[in-house]
């Protein structure tokens, strides 16, 4: 981890939409000797209870959620250009089905809470799950986005204050 600093997240100028919703992140959970990642924009940052959150949502179908639900911490990882073949394959493929870290040649760092990101990522914010909810269908007061669900498998979602923002030096 010599290549980063830990910042306070406020002092993080990324424009946050563009940082998510166009660049995407890499959720990942576990350890460095086990761990899932996959590609992500459904998420949020913000304040909550006093404290920096990240909002992620998780599929229960997902690999990435077993690992989401043995532990407490979690990481997003964020990455120039260079890599969104990376970040298209972490978001097509399953790991179930092909050995991620293998295939994306990503070099895996112990993070301090100890979760797992990685050496390559030019952001990461490290993340310990405070809140958990399930997404459900009666929810919805608009009923729109229910166009990106077949009906039975709705996202759960994590709240998790920010415990550690780590910028490329």
């Amino acid at each position: 981890m010599n290549s980063f600093k830990s910042v306070n997240p406020e002092q993080l100028s990324d424009n946050m939409f563009k940082l998510i919703a166009k660049d995407w992140t890499l959720i990942t959970a576990g350890n460095v000797d086990s761990y899932n990642m996959m590609t992500a924009n459904w998420l949020g940052v913000g304040y909550l209870w006093m404290k920096h959150v990240a909002f992620v949502f998780i599929r229960p179908t997902r690999y990435t959620y077993e690992f989401t639900e043995k532990l407490d911490e979690m990481s997003l990882n964020f990455f120039t250009e260079d890599y969104r073949e990376v970040l298209n394959l972490c978001g097509k493929k399953s790991g179930r089905e092909i050995n991620k870290p293998e295939e994306c040649k990503l070099s895996p760092i112990a993070l301090n809470a100890g979760g797992v990101g990685f050496d390559e990522a030019r952001l990461i914010l490290n993340c310990k799950k405070i809140c958990t909810a399930n997404v459900e269908d009666f929810e919805f007061l608009d009923k729109a986005p229910l166009k990106w669900y077949d009906g039975d498998t709705y996202h759960k979602m994590y709240i998790c204050e920010i415990t550690e923002a780590l910028v490329r030096e």
